[in-house]
This record gives structure tokens, sequence and C-alpha cells, in this order.
């Protein structure tokens, strides 16, 4: 997550190796980092703004969600040297910033909010701002008319989300999405040297490995327990694995999903060595159909990813770092606002339950 979280920063932002030369390396984008900013704007793209109070609002809500879930020791918690608050701050950059990226791609295209949508946005953005107390609408700077924005904006970025996906289809076979379990003996016909590289087996070394391979394939067929043949036999320090297709060696595969269940495989040779392959579950429902949403989701992603790295490559983006420096959580025993994602997903989405919904935040609010 953390290095998603950084690659979403450096691709929308462009600020890291870019700020001493004024350009990217295909010298098409121009970043100026601290001139001509008004005095509460963070950052610009274009002639796109992104003010002080909209980053408030998305930080101390994120604070929030975190600590309702986590608790507040989760601000103990660091990786690399690096505080979790830190690295919450430069999401929070990164995903105001693809947001602002998003609504000048929508110009471009010429999506719009219809009017129901924005009659959502503003309803949002009412329910939200009568929840705050007045020392949240303080620590924050927001009123109405800046919620409404805000939430526009994030309406509209996801509208052009859905546009640029709108062609995947959803329909994944159970066949291309199953996950099989097997269980494996390998027989290397490799050695590592004291470099740890890789030194192939001489003829002579391989056909003895598969010897060994054979001996092992005969006494499976006899009927001796595979797990005590692969204790025996097997220079693979996983005994065995869980996956769909398109994951591991493609020889490998093959024997694998042609078999059915306490089936066993013959010699099957692969760049690591000679397997041989018992199936132990050809079919998982629930596991098919969590596959399937993955499958989707990728290829969503990366159909995304093409047509927003190139629209925002050559943007024009600006980072006042002095404000940046000095952006930090509310500390602020009143300040406990945590409904702002969560008043967009009932207003737009219709879901009024919110249970679980820290969960999935958590797990889903940078994919925008």
């Amino acid at each position: 997550m953390k290095r998603t979280y950084i690659l979403i920063l450096l691709l929308v932002l462009g600020l890291m190796g870019c700020a001493d030369k004024g350009q990217s390396a295909g010298g098409t984008t121009r970043v100026v980092l601290t001139t001509g900013f008004g005095r509460d704007e963070v950052f610009r793209i274009e002639k796109s703004s992104c003010s002080l109070a909209e980053i408030m609002v998305y930080l101390t809500n994120t604070k929030n969600q975190y600590e309702n879930t986590f608790g507040e020791e989760i601000w103990n918690a660091s990786y690399n040297g690096e505080t979790l608050e830190g690295n919450i701050k430069e999401t929070v950059l990164a995903r105001m910033a693809r947001i602002k990226a998003l609504n000048l791609l929508a110009a471009d295209y010429g999506i719009t909010l219809d009017h129901n949508e924005s009659e959502q946005a503003r309803q949002a953005a009412q329910i939200y701002y009568a929840s705050l107390n007045d020392a949240e609408k303080k620590a924050m700077g927001v009123d109405e008319a800046l919620l409404c924005k805000m939430y526009e904006e994030y309406a509209l970025s996801e509208k052009v989300y859905q546009y640029l996906i709108a062609d995947i289809n959803p329909e994944i076979s159970d066949d291309e999405a199953r996950t099989i379990t097997v269980q494996h003996i390998l027989i290397k016909t490799y050695s590592l040297n004291e470099n740890g590289e890789r030194v192939e087996y001489t003829k002579q070394a391989k056909s003895e490995a598969y010897q060994r391979a054979l001996e092992a394939l005969s006494r499976a067929q006899d009927g001796d327990e595979f797990t005590s043949l692969i204790a025996e036999y097997s220079e693979d320090s996983n005994p065995s694995y869980s996956f769909i297709k398109g994951t591991l060696d493609p020889a490998f595969e093959e024997a694998a999903f042609n078999l059915g269940t306490d089936e066993i495989s013959g010699i099957v040779e692969s760049a690591h060595g000679y397997h041989i392959i018992k199936c132990i579950s050809t079919f998982d429902r629930d596991e098919t159909d969590r596959n399937k949403v993955a499958i989707v989701e990728q290829r969503r992603r990366e159909v995304f990813n093409e047509e927003y790295s190139g629209f925002v490559e050559g943007l024009t983006r600006n980072l006042n770092q002095k404000l940046w420096a000095q952006v930090a959580f509310i500390e602020d025993e009143n300040v406990t606002t945590d409904s702002f994602f969560t008043v967009y997903t009932e207003q737009f989405h219709n879901e009024k339950s919110t249970e679980n919904h820290n969960e999935k935040f958590i797990e889903n609010h940078n994919e925008l």
C-alpha cells in the first residue's frame, strides 16, 4: 500500500526528482514549487486549485476513521523511520491531486454532473455541515459552500472513472477464475553457487534427478502416502500451492489444471526441475467468486491507469511546500468528525447502512 501511495503521488504531482530541474524526464512537465500561491492554497494543477480547508477535511476524516478502527495507539506505528501520520498526510495529498486531475479530464471529455447529481452533492454538504460542531468548522476552516464543491468534485471524479472503465466486461468464466490446490514433489535440476547464482545440472546429474523422480512417481502410483513422499523426496519448501491460471510456471499449470481431485500427474518438467503433482481440490465456489471480482478490478485499474497516466503526464503541477510542511493532524478532543465519506456513500450510492464502513474505507479510500 505504501508503494502504491508514493507511486500515485509521483505520478500526479511529479515533485520527486523534478523539483531541481523544473521539468520531468520527458521534458513536458513544468513544476513550480513555491511561487504565486494564495495564502491558503496548498497546490495547483493547471488552473485547478486545492485549498488548505479541503486538505484538512480529508486529513481529519481520514485520521478519525483510522482511530475509530484501530485505536489511538495506531499513531505509534512507523515504517522505515516514517510515521503513519506522515504516510497518511502524503496519501491525502495524492488523493486530492487525483480528484483535481480527474475533474480536468472530465472537462476534456465533456462530462458533467446532471441536475440530480448536483442536488445530491448539495444535500450531502448540508448533512455533513450540520453534523459539525463549532470547533470542527473552525479547525477545518469550512463552510457549506466549500463542502458542496468538494462533494461535486468527488462525484465528478468518480463519474470519469466509471466512464473510462465502462467497456470492461465483468463476466469472467468459472474456469478462468477458479482456484485449484495441489501438493507436489519437486526434484530440482539446478543448484546455487556461493553467490546464490543458479547453476544448471550436468547431463548426468539431470539424469539422476529424473531417475529419482521416477522412483517417487512409482511409489505414489503404488499407493504410498503422498505427504510422506513429499517429506522424503521434495526439494521445495512449499509442499502445496493454491493458485489461479496465469500465476505459476506454464508447464506446471497445464498439468495441474488437467487433473481431477486426488489424481496424480506423471513427471512434469518446468524451469525448476521435475514435478509430480497431486490435485487436492479443483474448485471452490466462494474462492472462485472472489477471484472473479479481483480479476475484473485488476482489468479496470489497468485500463484506467493507461488513460489517466497519459493525461496527467503533461499537466503543470505546483506545490506550496512552505504551507504543506505546516499541515498536520488537528489535535483537539472536540474534533471527532469522521463521516465525510460516509455521507457521500449514502447520498450517491443509496447505502443507508454504515455497518463495516470503517473497514471498507481503510481498504478502498485511495481507489479513485
